[in-house]
């Protein structure tokens, strides 16, 4: 199907030019957060839950800001939820809505990460904050109110990468207590060849995520160390999927890394790993973020919550 009309209307409001790659000016992280930042809106217009509450927790990587979201005090499942934003953008603020609507649909309680970006913190920070995050919630969980159930990793983009790194980690450690991976939209190969994939090729330009601005995004990442033949850096390089948390993989008909995304799941499912693949037609890349507005893409957030509900 064609791009989602609405999604078509706001990309045609984007300037249309063609930049000079060899004259473009170097991505600046700091403009580009502080203006991520602004667009965050008043706290009194986002999705109201019961209780909402910032705490630091403390994991051997060092103090990690949480933010705890419960739509009720019965809430007993838990979310580790890991925002989106090529390692070096986003926030507890800026990916606020996601975490919100998580809570509201599944019903469990959230704890969405603010983990620490590259440049300025080289990998593998992030995964060492999230996998503090997770251990603390198995060490803590009665007063954190986890019942030691549902016991879920979410993420989108660059955070779907780090979920399904960090459940690979703590299952090689023989820690096999994350019970459900959901990814939106992840990005499992940063061993860029825009050849390798079709979506690559097909949704190179006019989609909002474009093929040519991957590897800038990238690079602040690499530059901070990571590897993109590494597996904890591209999970698809992984050898052996087998023993993984059941996974839900969304992906987005327009977006240029919907194949690896859906290579992923296939070898995940290869592998005997319980695993549902949905591809969301019109939808490029950040569908969840950026337009959970429009009902076939909020439904994103139901389908979460029928997944990490099924045991």
């Amino acid at each position: 199907m064609p791009l989602h009309p609405e999604i078509a209307r706001v990309l045609a409001s984007f300037p249309h030019d063609e930049p000079d790659t060899d004259d473009a000016a170097p991505l600046d992280p700091a403009a580009m957060r502080a203006g991520e930042e602004a667009q965050v809106p008043a706290l009194e217009d986002r999705h109201p839950v019961a209780h909402v509450d910032d705490r630091t927790i403390s994991t051997p990587a060092g103090d990690v800001p949480v933010r705890v979201y419960a739509q009720s005090d019965a809430a007993t499942g838990a979310i580790v939820y890991i925002h989106g934003g090529a390692y070096f953008l986003g926030s507890l603020n800026t990916h606020d809505h996601i975490a919100r609507q998580l809570a509201i649909a599944t019903g469990l309680r959230v704890f969405s990460v603010g983990y620490r970006l590259a440049p300025e913190h080289p990998f593998p920070a992030a995964i060492d904050d999230v996998t503090g995050v997770v251990e603390w919630l198995l060490e803590n969980g009665e007063a954190a109110g986890w019942d030691g159930g549902v016991l879920a990793l979410v993420g989108d983009s660059s955070g779907g990468t780090v979920a399904t790194v960090v459940a690979s980690a703590l299952h090689d450690r023989g820690i096999d207590r994350i019970t459900h991976q959901v990814l939106y939209y992840p990005s499992v190969d940063l061993d860029l060849d825009p050849e390798r994939y079709p979506s690559m090729v097909e949704n190179a330009v006019g989609y909002g995520m474009e093929t040519a601005g991957i590897a800038p995004f990238n690079q602040f990442y690499f530059d901070s160390g990571a590897d993109p033949i590494d597996p904890r850096v591209s999970p698809i390089k992984r050898s052996d999927l087998t023993g993984l948390p059941p996974a839900l993989i969304l992906t987005g008909e327009f977006d240029p890394m919907r194949d690896e995304g859906e290579l992923y799941g296939q070898r995940l499912k290869d592998a005997g790993v319980r695993t549902v693949v949905h591809r969301h037609e019109g939808a490029g890349h950040g569908f969840v973020q950026h337009f959970s507005w429009l009902p076939e893409y909020g439904a994103a957030f139901a389908e979460t919550a029928a997944f990490v509900k099924d045991a």
